[in-house]
């Protein structure tokens, strides 16, 4: 595995476990609580420090990325959702919203991970979710024609 994928895959395990701990504060989740929880035999001390950082920046925009997800899954608030799918889902819309991470890419990777830790479900969820806010990006970053009066003269 490469190491942007393998990464992602300690930031989604860090954020499980962060989102896990409750509401204590994020700095006392520590590193050695992390590395023990972590699946890492592979991965070198670099690619597990960035991606304990990836996973810290972001569970700090958290609430940001909530509001945002939140009205793409009216069906399924954030609060039912498995936490595997919830934190794949905060750390696609921070790759696509803060890292400037290709949004493709990012949609890729998540449903490739939300087939390695989560439901069978999952990947068709992920995949239909960070569609729609890829969607809603592509949106908003446009132009709107309807703000531009008619040209009378037309």
């Amino acid at each position: 595995m490469t190491g942007l994928r393998n990464r992602r895959r300690v930031a989604v395990q860090a954020l499980y476990q962060l989102d896990n701990s409750g509401p204590q504060d994020e700095s006392l989740v520590s590193n050695e609580a992390i590395r023990e929880f972590i699946e890492a035999d592979e991965i070198s001390e670099e690619v597990f420090q960035e991606g304990l950082q990836l996973a810290r920046d972001t569970w700090s925009h958290r609430e940001a990325a909530d509001s945002d997800l939140e009205p793409l899954t009216p069906d399924w608030p954030l609060h039912r959702q498995p936490v595997v799918d919830r934190n794949l889902l905060r750390l696609a819309w921070y790759e696509m919203n803060k890292a400037g991470t290709p949004p493709k890419v990012v949609i890729s990777e998540s449903v490739d991970l939300a087939r390695e830790f989560s439901t069978e479900q999952s990947p068709s969820f992920i995949n239909g979710v960070l569609d729609r806010l890829y969607h809603d990006m592509i949106e908003a970053s446009e132009p709107s024609t309807e703000s531009t009066p008619p040209d009378p003269a037309s």
